[in-house]
């Protein structure tokens, strides 16, 4: 007879399996369903009639509310020094991003405020961002760098983004971001800026096992795709995987070279045209859309949603925290302005930050669907079915996470 830490009963599951997206019931929906934990992993889960005979520890009854993998952020600046509302202002004005960035704002505004913080107060806002991402479902959430461009701040931040998730109770996905922009030190100089994020930075944070993969920003106000190629290279030679800010705000061609180095995913996206999508569906890397930035920097060009769909290329959601471009807290309202704005599907919405986000982190084998042998990090629902989690906007409809199977104050 099986013995389980925990077993929901009264379940109406969204199992989001791999299989679901292409049958009948994107949501692989199970009724009437039970599902039991142990040792942080579903142990079992089905129709409650087939349940087997065991002993639980702690029941919880689901009363009729459905259950679905719990949420994943996948693509956050969320550690950082003060806030660029005043630039924000300046948008509405009518002064474009690149325009404030020349002029010294924009990301190295952020820098500098970021070098001057204190790590509780690096903590402290981290902490009050984590816990609103918490009380919207989130479990596992991934933290850039990019905000300190130099070798002690950029290592500070990768330290204090794991700190930030123990003390939260979540999982946290570091990445190096060293290749954001171009410090002020470096002035007219971005190769010998580069030489020393592959000949610096890198070594460093693989020598510490800092980060779970490296970003780069491949655009005409960052990086060229030949400068983000070496700090590929040399990630690809420290045996660290790689993740691009593709084609935002020009056709830069990054679809393609996040594709050639076989990236877990490419982020924005806006511009990619019809090679880069099939490269991208070629190397099996996910593309991560990102409402926030979209609305807040009044962007009119959308993703290629309907050319993504058609390669077959995974489509994640993420909210693209900081304080620049999507000062956003909130992952459920990316769902439904990313049905309003991109045409995505709600079961399309929920599988952007569960299965298909899991698999940008890295984690598909681990999270992100309702199987045995995963881990029980599981949301439940206050909705009469998970497509309301696209529909409502500011809803607040979660009624208890777990984490590992144990369940996490909200």
């Amino acid at each position: 007879m099986p013995s389980w830490d925990l077993l929901i009963t009264d379940a109406k599951l969204a199992t989001l399996r791999p299989g679901a997206a292409a049958g009948d019931d994107p949501w692989g929906t199970v009724e009437n369903a039970a599902l039991a934990v142990a040792d942080g992993r579903i142990a079992w889960l089905g129709p409650a009639a087939g349940l087997p005979s065991g002993d639980a520890a702690e029941r919880w009854s689901a009363e009729g509310r459905w259950l679905t993998p719990a949420l994943i952020d996948c693509h956050t600046h969320l550690l950082f020094g003060g806030d660029r509302a005043a630039e924000f202002e300046q948008r509405l004005a009518g002064a474009s991003y690149a325009e404030i960035a020349r002029a010294g704002g924009g990301i190295m505004s952020t820098v500098r405020a970021t070098r001057a913080a204190s790590d509780e107060d690096l903590l402290g806002g981290a902490s009050r961002r984590l816990a609103a991402l918490c009380r919207d479902g989130v479990t596992t959430v991934e933290i850039k760098s990019g905000y300190g461009l130099d070798l002690d701040t950029e290592l500070r931040m990768l330290r204090l983004a794991r700190r930030a998730g123990g003390a939260a109770g979540l999982r946290v996905r570091p990445t190096c971001l060293g290749a954001h922009a171009l410090p002020a030190d470096f002035d007219g100089d971005a190769d010998a800026y580069i030489d020393f994020v592959c000949d610096t930075v890198l070594p460093a944070v693989a020598e510490e096992n800092l980060a779970d993969a490296v970003d780069a920003y491949c655009e005409s106000i960052a990086f060229t795709p030949a400068q983000v190629a070496r700090v590929f290279e040399r990630a690809r030679e420290l045996g660290l995987p790689v993740r691009l800010h593709a084609d935002q705000l020009s056709d830069c061609g990054g679809a393609a070279l996040a594709a050639r180095y076989g990236a877990l995913s490419a982020d924005h996206v806006e511009y990619s045209n019809d090679a880069g999508i099939a490269a991208l569906a070629q190397a099996g890397s996910v593309a991560v859309l990102l409402p926030g930035a979209f609305v807040m920097l009044r962007e009119e060009t959308r993703p290629p949603v309907a050319a993504l769909r058609a390669a077959g290329v995974p489509i994640a959601l993420a909210t693209d925290c900081n304080p620049g471009t999507s000062p956003v807290v909130s992952l459920l309202a990316m769902l439904p302005i990313a049905a309003a704005q991109f045409r995505l599907t709600p079961a399309e919405c929920l599988a952007g930050v569960t299965r298909n986000a899991a698999r940008v982190l890295g984690l598909a084998d681990e999270l992100g669907t309702l199987e045995a042998g995963k881990r029980a990090d599981l949301a439940a629902w206050d909705v009469g079915h998970p497509r309301e989690l696209a529909y409502w906007l500011g809803a607040q409809p979660l009624a208890a996470l777990f984490r590992g199977g144990r369940r996490l104050e909200i």
